[in-house]
């Protein structure tokens, strides 16, 4: 990524805002949204950006934390909704078109709050150029709210959003990929809150233990864990010190995957691309 490529993209980035009329960008505090929210921002200033973020059992509440946190460096109005898509059977049932009942949930949410202002806004989410080419269910969720993309919108991809992060000084910008809770859970196996709790409370003792990226796979009474394979062996050597920890958590067994954390492994059991998670 070379400095006149950082130029075009933000020269695209700014063309693009010059035609929305206000944004309210749907914010996750992963780096994509957080890009386009701060553009929002810079573009059109604190009264035309808003970020909302939905607040549900999904959500980890460190990511939480950094999306208000990021919302406070940067003077942006962040809405937090409370968006309960696990009451909605659809999404609970776990079927692999969950992440479009849950994005059509949030949607509707933010338009419905957008509505009782009667104010011309766009809602923007964080999709950028390379999830066209992935199993993204989410994506038509957007069509049919009529969402905005405005990084795939400007041919931006995932190592572009990075640099621009990284040069216009966002501390998320090497934030590893952290989708939702659910998606520990294997396709046709139900969400629920305890489920994602435990999920949650495994995946942050990991944190705490020096594993930044795991996943915790929930797959009954066994937790399934992913780290970087050049980790493997490490986690391996510490497995006896941590075990009872796992049981304390509800997991009756653990089992150390042995190819490592991969994106989007558990879409391999429905033949679909990798989604990050």
């Amino acid at each position: 990524m070379t400095l006149i490529d950082l130029h075009e993209a933000a020269e695209r980035l700014d063309r693009w805002f010059t035609e929305c009329p206000a944004a309210a960008v749907a914010f996750s505090g992963g780096v994509d949204s957080a890009l386009v929210a701060y553009w929002a921002r810079r573009c059109l200033g604190r009264e035309g950006c808003t970020a909302w973020t939905a607040d549900s059992p999904s959500l980890k509440r460190i990511d939480l934390e950094i999306a208000q946190a990021f919302c406070a460096d940067h003077d942006i109005v962040q809405r937090l909704v409370e968006t309960r898509e696990i009451d909605d059977p659809d999404y609970a049932r776990n079927a692999s078109d969950r992440c479009f009942h849950c994005k059509k949930t949030l949607y509707r949410t933010i338009l419905a709050e957008l509505a009782k202002s009667g104010d011309a806004v766009w809602v923007c989410s964080g999709a950028n150029l390379e999830d066209q080419a992935d199993y993204r269910p989410g994506l038509l969720a957007a069509a049919d709210a009529s969402v905005h993309h405005p990084l795939l919108e400007c041919g931006i991809g995932k190592s572009t959003v990075r640099a621009l992060a990284r040069h216009h000084g966002l501390r998320v910008w090497n934030k590893p990929a952290s989708p939702c809770l659910s998606s520990r859970i294997p396709y046709g196996q139900p969400v629920t809150k305890e489920k994602l709790a435990r999920i949650e409370a495994a995946e942050a003792w990991m944190l705490e233990q020096g594993f930044p990226v795991c996943r915790v796979r929930h797959h009954g009474e066994t937790a399934r864990l992913e780290v970087p394979a050049d980790r493997i062996q490490e986690l391996k050597l510490a497995r006896p010190d941590f075990s009872g920890v796992f049981v304390v958590l509800g997991f009756a067994r653990i089992e150390i995957d042995d190819e490592g954390f991969v994106s989007g492994k558990l879409n391999r059991a429905i033949g679909k691309a990798g989604t990050g998670v």
